[in-house]
């Protein structure tokens, strides 16, 4: 299957150097350049879910820290799955249901997007999608090792992989497979589980992480169905009307798989685990789940097929297998072009939840070297850490230990009565700040951020800001120092639309 790794490869790589990291970026980013040891130390406090992730990309960053190389493995690991998918529909049903269920993950947007990501969800999909291809593998020769182990490593890259487990038992329940079948494929389940035992404990631990997630709606799936189907209405139809067509596979005689069997348990079982649990306990994200999509196209590629069959008995003018092929493949580049608009938009920075870049090149651009900074809350440090020439030689008025040394994301801070004591010292501070924060449209946790909060409103006027998207870089200066300053005045702050 080159064609749609290809395909997806040119499209991962198309504006791959978009000049700017978000705010998960750069995570990786700053935190795949720490030593091993202080990633070690960091991980048994927060984020041990994305561990093995920061440790790979620790060895990719030592290459050549940029933007690009934090990308690139994202961008092949959805080149080999759109493969691995289109390897999946050959397997399943044939050379040119292979051919246009691979080619129709390469077009989707949604795989699009987080080839473009340095995070770890484009590998976790990679690593799905091959444990679904030796699931098949295993049900067909009663081989389950290279499963368990490709999936146990899956797991480890995120540990919601292992609701992977959920929809190939499905798949067995769909195929009413047979007690040998279930022994085999249970004992490999089991040790994957077993061995995720750690993880689940640590991460446990760390839930408190999660806490800004909330339930899902009914509005979450259909937007869920509409990514996995394509955003586009034409496309959306279109796809959703040949995977209806394609849950005609489910039928069929006991101990075999088909594309509905594989897929539809792929594509829904994972992300409806997660909704229903999140009922309860939040947890759902749709990119915790992004290794679903790969069920979706091969329910329309069956449906697909299984529409060109239909018309074959009906004696209806069908074209030859190559060239029908290749009219499957053609409409799948009209469907790229149609959802062209959505994926160049994709790539502009602004489409990103923020653009620390940006931040960046306003700090470096306004505030010189020995000048004050507070950040608010601690997380808006990501764009020093990102982005350290544009900070270098500020005052970071806040840190008492860098993140490295501490353990810690973004460093420890003084507790509210020193921060109190430093800012009492200061007639102007530059502060770097989610925007809606400042606007009051949420509220810090923890006494420091809230002390942060009250001392600016108490003490000090805005006296000037460069803003962009949900980031604001903004002067502070003391009330009393601000009437004594010809030429300086309170600014207005600026108002803006709540975000969804």
């Amino acid at each position: 299957m080159c064609l749609p790794a290809l395909v997806m490869l040119g499209l991962g790589l198309w504006g791959v150097d978009r000049g700017g990291i978000w705010r998960d970026e750069a995570v990786t980013f700053q935190v795949a350049r720490r030593s091993v040891p202080q990633i070690w130390r960091l991980l048994h406090g927060v984020d041990a879910v994305h561990g093995l992730y920061y440790l790979l990309m620790h060895a990719v960053l030592a290459v050549h820290p940029d933007e690009v190389m934090l990308r690139l493995p994202s961008v092949c690991a959805a080149a080999v799955t759109a493969a691995l998918v289109g390897e999946l529909g050959v397997r399943l049903a044939g050379p040119r249901v292979g051919l246009w269920a691979g080619l129709l993950y390469a077009v989707s947007p949604l795989a699009g997007h987080y080839a473009q990501e340095g995070r770890s969800y484009a590998l976790v999909a990679v690593g799905a999608t091959g444990a679904t291809l030796l699931f098949v593998r295993g049900v067909r020769a009663g081989a389950w090792r290279a499963y368990g182990t490709v999936l146990a490593l899956t797991c480890w890259l995120h540990e919601f992989a292992v609701l992977l487990l959920l929809a190939h038992a499905a798949s067995l329940a769909l195929a009413r497979a047979g007690s040998r079948l279930w022994r085999g494929w249970g004992s490999a389940a089991g040790l994957v589980v077993l061995g995720l035992l750690p993880m689940i404990l640590v991460s446990h631990a760390q839930s408190a992480q999660l806490a800004w997630v909330r339930p899902p709606t009914w509005a979450t799936a259909e937007s869920l169905l509409r990514w996995f189907l394509g955003p586009g209405e034409g496309v959306f139809w279109t796809c959703l009307a040949l995977a209806l067509l394609g849950l005609a596979g489910l039928a069929g005689p006991p101990g075999r798989l088909t594309c509905a069997r594989v897929g539809l348990p792929l594509a829904v079982v994972p992300p409806a685990a997660l909704m229903l649990v999140s009922r309860l306990s939040p947890l759902y994200v749709d990119r915790y789940v992004l290794y679903a999509l790969s069920g979706a196209p091969l329910l329309v590629a069956a449906g697909a097929d299984r529409l060109a069959r239909l018309a074959a008995r009906l004696r209806l003018r069908v074209p030859r297998p190559p060239v029908l092929a290749l009219a499957g493949a053609a409409l799948a580049a009209l469907a790229l072009c149609l959802q062209l608009p959505l994926m160049s938009d994709d790539r502009d920075p602004a489409h990103r939840p923020d653009d620390l870049a940006a931040v960046a090149r306003v700090a470096a651009r306004e505030v010189k070297p020995g000048q004050p900074v507070l950040f608010l809350p601690t997380q808006a440090r990501n764009a020093a850490l990102a982005y350290p020439g544009a900070f270098a030689g500020v005052r970071d008025v806040a840190l008492d230990e860098p993140g490295p040394e501490s353990g810690t994301l973004y460093g420890r801070e003084a507790d509210a009565a020193e921060l109190r004591r430093r800012l009492s010292g200061l007639d102007r501070v530059w502060v770097v700040a989610d925007r809606d924060l400042l606007a009051g449209r949420w509220s810090p946790s923890g006494p420091a951020e809230r002390a942060k909060m009250a001392v600016l409103a108490q003490e000090f006027l805005p006296a000037g800001e460069s803003a962009d998207g949900d980031a604001s870089v903004r002067l502070y200066v003391r009330r009393v120092a601000l009437s004594a300053l010809p030429g300086l005045a309170p600014v207005p702050v600026p108002q803006r639309p709540a975000r969804r």
